[in-house]
């Protein structure tokens, strides 16, 4: 094989390598994008309440409000939802109280929906 039939065959390669790696990329970019996007900042995250107690909650330093066995809160990136024993508000049901944060970790399959368990426990819905 001549050096310039190497270099057609070289060059052929290396184009069919490149076009496979852009194919690749242009595959990839969108998808690592969309990872990224916090799919639940509009809607918010739904939180459902199976502590199997009824519990107060307190949403950005409000009032004192009851969230009943069963039901379900929103909470939003910009909100401070404090969960509580009493009805006065004073003794709260969780030792670290879950930000929106932590609440969307727990979202494992991006449907903006977690719940919260006995004992402060997070899990997915």
């Amino acid at each position: 094989m001549s050096a310039s039939s190497r270099f057609i065959v070289n060059r052929n390669l290396f184009q069919k390598i490149l076009s496979a790696l852009a194919v690749i990329a242009l595959t990839l970019i969108p998808l690592l994008a969309l990872a990224d996007e916090d799919t639940c900042r509009e809607t918010g995250i739904y939180i459902g309440n199976q502590t199997m107690l009824d519990v107060w909650y307190s949403r950005n330093g409000g009032p004192c409000t009851i969230w009943v066995h069963g039901h379900i809160l929103i909470i939003k990136p910009e909100d401070t939802l404090i969960i509580y024993r009493d009805m006065i508000c004073k003794t709260e049901y969780c030792s670290k109280n879950p930000t929106y944060d932590v609440y969307k970790s727990f979202d494992a399959n991006q449907n903006c929906r977690v719940r919260i368990l006995p004992d402060c426990t997070l899990s997915d819905m």
